[in-house]
């Protein structure tokens, strides 16, 4: 098979492309034959060598994929050869990626893909959308009736928080930078979009919350959150989601945080079972059979193209530099 690969951490040049083995299923796995990867940024970490893993080299990267199951070994009873399927959590804790025309995954990290979904939409929003519905629905239970914010809703993880959160009955305020950035989250429903670039911004989101008798949920995207300043938006018992910032040392006061009942809580989406991956992955799909869900993609490019796709969205993550709005699929 043909595949991207490197045999040792370094820039995106260290990505070579060209032939490696095909997999053999073990038991419990089958083979897929990948039709859409999808790009992360815990990918190029990885590769850089900013999130220290013992990788398998020569190392196939990549996180999520979708195709259709090319060959099943023993043991495996949820799928057969030519079942549509969508994972994510590949290329983690020992385990070759996806940037590949074919990979092993066991069968307890694949979903089936629902009629009508494209293959391509279904690998866009493996990984994002599945922190999503972590977050929402199993760490901190949004009900309909709740008012959230989200700071970023154009991003990747953002824009599924703002269409989830609208499915499951929320009222949602966001941030964009941009007027383009703005319209695009109002059309996937967020109710009230803020310019994080306002002088005014807080006194803006101030009278929102007040509208709303403050915020049930704040879900922070930030690499370097102030959850001092997040305390006084938020309502009683109120929760607070964080996802970044492996770096960031935070102060907050401890007062008014207690006293208002208020939760904190940071989650991976790796750290969560293939069990609770399978629950969310049941309710994502019945957000994309309902049409409540649908991935941006920005870029389109040929498996071929992975050092670039990696240098393009490290460039997007590490400098906001990106001519593009959406996630960037390879296809082998």
């Amino acid at each position: 098979m043909r595949a991207a690969y490197y045999e040792q951490t370094g820039d995106p040049q260290v990505i070579q492309y060209g032939d490696r083995p095909d997999p053999e299923p073990q038991a419990n796995e089958v083979v897929v034959k990948v039709e859409a990867v999808a790009v992360n940024p815990i990918d190029t970490y990885i590769r850089a060598g900013a999130i220290a893993m013992d990788l398998p080299m020569p190392y196939i990267p990549g996180c999520d994929l979708a195709g259709t199951v090319a060959a099943v070994g023993s043991g495996v009873t949820r799928y057969r050869e030519g079942d549509r399927v969508w994972g994510s959590n590949q290329g983690l804790f020992g385990k070759q990626g996806t940037f590949a025309e074919l990979a092993a995954v066991h069968e307890d990290w694949l979903y089936p893909i629902p009629d009508g979904v494209p293959t391509e939409q279904a690998a866009a929003g493996a990984l994002v959308a599945i922190t999503a519905a972590l977050g929402l629905t199993f760490h901190a239970e949004l009900k309909a009736g709740e008012t959230l914010f989200i700071n970023g809703g154009s991003g990747g993880v953002g824009s599924v928080v703002v269409q989830m959160a609208k499915a499951i009955g929320a009222t949602v305020i966001t941030t964009a930078g941009s007027d383009d950035k703005i319209e695009y989250c109002k059309s996937i429903g967020a109710d009230h979009v803020l310019n994080y670039h306002d002088s005014d911004l807080d006194d803006q989101l101030q009278k929102l919350a007040d509208e709303h008798n403050k915020l049930d949920f704040w879900w922070e995207t930030l690499r370097t959150p102030d959850i001092a300043r997040t305390i006084p938006f938020m309502a009683k018992r109120g929760r607070v989601i964080v996802m970044a910032g492996r770096e960031a040392e935070l102060q907050f006061p401890l007062g008014p945080f207690y006293v208002n009942d208020l939760r904190l809580i940071g989650f991976a989406m790796f750290n969560a079972t293939p069990e609770e991956q399978q629950q969310v992955a049941t309710r994502i799909n019945k957000f994309y059979e309902q049409d409540q869900l649908r991935i941006p993609i920005g870029k389109e490019l040929p498996l071929k193209d992975a050092a670039l796709a990696h240098q393009l969205q490290e460039n997007k993550t590490l400098q906001g530099e990106a001519d593009f709005h959406g996630k960037i699929i390879l296809k082998p």
